[in-house]
């Protein structure tokens, strides 16, 4: 049996907007095995944008 950590690996979330802000979090592999992009809160900015999932 896998372990928790090997299913639900912490991500790095980097901003879009280039200002270098992120966000950690944590996502399931099996149920998305690609990159994840969110639409998240940049406080530099100060608006909304997509925040893309790095490694």
């Amino acid at each position: 049996m896998a372990s928790n950590k090997d299913l639900r690996p912490i991500i790095k979330m980097v901003s879009t907007a280039g200002t270098g802000y992120t966000y950690v979090t944590r996502k399931n592999r099996r149920n998305t095995p690609d990159r994840l992009v969110l639409r998240k809160f940049d406080p530099v900015v100060r608006a909304h944008v997509e925040f893309k999932e790095s490694r």
